[in-house]
């Protein structure tokens, strides 16, 4: 059961839901369960079968493919008013996660049993789209991941991200090497080597866990090759 207050804030950040029916929205709240999960928390692991359909209201999961030498993909990730398109799919068709998924910062959500993911589909149209919404946002996204890999080289991906960074106002990106190798789908040695030639050409200062965007003409004129 979901408690009044989370109601109001669910309502807030996932407007379907006032779109829904009366009765829908009652079995909604009274089935729902709230949770929290610290940063760095597996929810679902390559294989396995998903336990629950989770919508987000604060923080932000990542999904990502591994390799069998440990090389890490990102394919997307979930910020607030999201779900996993991946975890539902899998709910519908009653297969298993085909990629790992992973709280990155702490996170705050709703979760649905998978029965009842199934279920509200056949019986709220407002449910059915939600449901239908997530896999036309995020099927286009997954194929820009494949487009990036398959297509672009890594330095063009790499500028690509610190361009996204500073288009968010953050002209300072606090990640290693390890992770940005994850969201570009490369390696660690490589990203490495990368941005010590950004270094030299001073594009960025780079420092541990730490890069400072300097050039952000030359940036964005990189990420448009």
């Amino acid at each position: 059961m979901i408690s009044p207050s989370r109601q109001v804030e669910f309502t807030r950040i996932f407007p379907f839901i006032n779109q829904a029916t009366a009765d829908f929205v009652d079995t909604f709240f009274s089935q729902a369960q709230y949770v929290e999960l610290p940063a760095g928390a597996s929810i679902c692991e390559e294989g396995q079968n998903c336990s629950h359909l989770a919508l987000v209201l604060e923080g932000t999961g990542r999904v990502y493919k591994l390799s069998p030498s440990g090389r890490e993909v990102t394919l997307y990730r979930i910020n607030p008013g999201e779900s996993c398109v991946l975890t539902a799919s899998c709910i519908m068709n009653q297969d298993r996660f085909p990629a790992m998924a992973q709280a990155e910062t702490d996170v705050r959500g709703i979760v649905i049993s998978p029965g009842n993911v199934r279920n509200w589909f056949c019986r709220d149209d407002e449910w059915q789209r939600f449901i239908f919404g997530l896999l036309s946002h995020r099927l286009g996204d997954i194929i820009s991941v494949v487009e990036e890999v398959a297509f672009k080289r890594i330095d063009v991906r790499l500028a690509e991200l610190f361009v996204r960074s500073l288009n968010k106002g953050q002209a300072t990106v606090n990640k290693t090497h390890a992770e940005l190798a994850a969201d570009v789908g490369s390696s660690r040695e490589v990203i490495s080597r990368i941005l010590r030639d950004f270094n030299q050409r001073k594009l960025i200062n780079s420092g541990r866990g730490s890069i400072q965007i300097l050039d952000a003409q030359a940036l964005a004129k990189l990420s448009r090759q």
